[in-house]
């Protein structure tokens, strides 16, 4: 997140160190109430020679309990912290960053949300999420030694529901939104991610194939640690819950990945799904006009506790809220967010009845329950359908005011309160070209030219976006290139490639690198000099590699979200004394200065920022770029003509992320930096 919260501590720690006195914090930190009555499960984890937690349960309900306590034994310490979050408790383990999701998850209301919402759960998806909860609490009682944070557990199946109602909003742009009114500014124009959260997904039909065979690459970019980092797993219940992929810390079932019939891919996407309203308040700002009307403007006190040094205190602060959302007051004045999926709760529902859809038709009629609010999704299934989704949920808007902007927000024309119906949705079904993809770009570039959306179809009020991205325009120009069947091989060649389109926003960025006048500048110049010899590939084989990869992360995040370029000059300057500091050369070999860095593993890795072989990093104290997001979790499935499904799959770390003495800790990273897989035993 961003760092907007310094401010907020800082103005609130003498106050709450004077105000809360002792029987008042003996409440705030009092244990959960306990737990509901728990069954035995009959649940068996077996571990492949790889660590992958293999679970088998009688029913689906002990699948999760058994998820829980193997991704218990492999990550507690990013499980404790997601529930720390969910229980408001995060500013305690992580000081100031954990307090803005404490911040944001009472502004979210997220456990009210999901105490409102958990009845209207399925009986089934009640039964998984208690279980679940109940794994990971036999877990932490088994192992208080792990415990950092006192009175956490137990947790509850509710706790595990307010989890999706806390991160969803953050795949699709609110904290940008949060933070900059925090901050006391505007709101950017555009949505998304605050970071290069990324993803590429392919498809191809058994009919475009070479041999009969319909192929899936699921490949999300995620960060390679922390609350949003992949696990991989395979689950088989008798209760016919059989599926082998991946899962984020709280989810209790693979989020991604494959049944024996059918599977897809997530891609972050970034349609507008974030509204932000100014209110027209009273002078003490505690009402709101709405249609000539004065509301009053709900208020609630909360305790944030926050980590300072060797001391947790409460940090008093009041939360607001008006019809259209949570309220943030500043300098300003008062403004309201809202954003897609408000106060529901059904994601966990239709994420775990995907899990067991059977066909194409019984996914889609899953998919139309609107429940997740935004990603898109790359499908393929053993008949040979393929499909792109610009999954969005996509908010009623009425024609006529500037959704991107602030609203005016004391009229209820701009309070939307439905949804367009699912079948309006942007979508790309078993083209004739045999193929699909996205990248994190616009819905209409995801097929061959000519079967494509159509972009000009796309009503302003969805709001759509219009970014591209390197990776789109270089599978466009791969997949584009094949004019006959596409192999295993040709697919994997685009997934792992690593170069850049000079039509793209990198590629424009490098050109006005290449364009500056250097004249009197002799380091600049050499650059320049080796820049225009670069091949425009970062597969290590060439001297400029480094040097290129370096100059196009310099501008990872403006490219990636489309914001505008900064002067080139400045920051050539910045990489090359950044090299010279380093090396005491430009012309680096890439395996030398870009590297996979877990435990006792430290790997060339190749690649780079927005190529499909996605590599980003953060700079080491040696100086080097250390990767820390991007290709990750890796997995390609497979459906051969009258043969079950088969898949393959890669981690960049291994099953145990954080057990530093487990044997699979790093096990798979040298397989990963040599682009090869591991068979799923599925």
């Amino acid at each position: 997140m961003p760092r907007w919260f310094g401010a907020l501590f800082w103005s609130c720690i003498t106050i709450a160190a004077m105000v809360v006195g002792l029987a008042s914090w003996d409440a705030i930190i009092a244990s959960p109430p306990a737990a509901d009555p728990v069954r035995p499960r009959n649940v068996r984890i077996e571990r492949d020679r790889w660590g992958v937690p293999h679970i088998h349960g009688r029913t689906d309900a002990d699948v999760a309990y058994g998820i829980a306590v193997a991704h218990a034994e492999d990550d507690f310490r990013n499980l404790e912290e997601v529930l720390a979050a969910v229980r408001g408790r995060a500013g305690a383990i992580l000081g100031e960053e954990g307090a803005q999701l404490d911040f944001a998850g009472h502004l979210l209301d997220a456990r009210a949300v999901a105490d409102a919402g958990y009845a209207s759960l399925s009986p089934a998806t009640r039964a998984l999420v208690e279980a679940y909860a109940q794994g990971l609490n036999d877990y932490a009682d088994s192992h208080r030694h792990e415990q950092r944070l006192q009175g956490l557990f137990p947790v509850t199946g509710r706790d595990i529901v307010a989890g999706f109602v806390l991160r969803s909003p953050f795949f699709f742009g609110y904290e940008r939104a949060l933070g900059a009114l925090v901050d006391g500014k505007l709101p950017p124009r555009d949505s998304g991610p605050v970071d290069e959260r990324g993803s590429n997904a392919f498809a191809v039909s058994a009919a475009r194939s070479d041999d009969a065979t319909t192929r899936l690459i699921i490949n999300s970019h995620q960060p390679w640690e922390g609350g949003v980092t992949w696990w991989e797993l395979v689950v088989h219940s008798q209760q016919g819950w059989d599926f082998a992929g991946a899962t984020f810390p709280g989810a209790p079932f693979p989020l991604l990945g494959h049944n024996r019939t059918l599977g897809w891919a997530n891609t972050v996407n970034r349609p507008d799904l974030v509204d932000v309203y100014r209110l027209t308040l009273n002078e003490d700002r505690s009402q709101y006009r709405l249609d000539g009307r004065w509301l009053p403007l709900e208020s609630q006190r909360v305790w944030l506790r926050v980590k300072f040094g060797p001391l947790v205190l409460p940090v008093p602060r009041t939360i607001h809220r008006s019809r259209h959302g949570a309220v943030i007051l500043n300098d300003l004045g008062g403004f309201a967010i809202r954003h897609a999926g408000i106060g529901e709760v059904a994601q966990i529902e239709q994420y775990y009845r995907l899990n067991k859809a059977r066909d194409f038709a019984e996914w889609q009629a899953i998919m139309a329950m609107q429940a997740v609010p935004a990603t898109n999704f790359v499908y393929a299934d053993r008949d040979g359908h393929i499909a792109m989704v610009y999954n969005a949920k996509f908010p009623d808007r009425r024609p006529g005011f500037d959704w991107k902007g602030v609203l005016p927000g004391d009229t209820s024309a701009t309070l939307w309160t439905s949804y367009r119906p699912w079948n309006e949705g942007l979508r790309v079904v078993d083209p004739a070209a045999g193929w699909v993809g996205n990248a994190n770009n616009r819905p209409d570039v995801a097929t061959a030219a000519g079967e494509n959306l159509k972009a000009e179809a796309f009503a302003p009020e969805l709001g759509v976006e219009t970014h591209t991205t390197n990776r789109m325009h270089r599978f466009a120009e791969l997949f584009g290139a094949i004019n006959g069947p596409i192999g295993r091989a040709a697919l994997l060649r685009i997934k792992f490639d690593k170069a850049y389109s000079r039509a793209s926003p990198a590629g424009r960025w490098m050109a006005r690198v290449l364009a500056l006048d250097t004249r009197g500048k002799p380091d600049l110049a050499e650059a320049q000099a080796l820049l225009k010899r670069w091949d425009w590939t970062a597969d290590g084989r060439g001297p400029a590699d480094s040097l290129a990869v370096a100059v196009m992360a310099s501008v990872g995040r403006q490219v990636y979200r489309g914001d505008p370029l900064p002067p080139a000059e400045p920051k050539l300057r910045e990489v090359v004394d950044d090299l010279m500091a380093t090396f005491g050369r430009l012309d680096v070999p890439l395996g030398d200065y870009q590297r996979l860095r877990h435990g006792p593993k430290d790997l060339p890795v190749y690649g780079g920022p927005d190529t499909l072989r996605a590599i980003y990093a953060h700079k080491g104290d040696d100086g080097r770029r250390v990767a820390d997001n991007g290709d990750g979790f890796i997995m390609l499935v497979e459906w051969p003509r009258d043969a079950p499904v088969r898949s393959q799959s890669i981690h960049q770390f291994g099953a145990a992320t954080i057990r530093r003495q487990s044997p699979h800790y790093a096990d798979q990273a040298p397989l990963f930096v040599r682009e090869e897989w591991k068979k799923v035993d599925f």
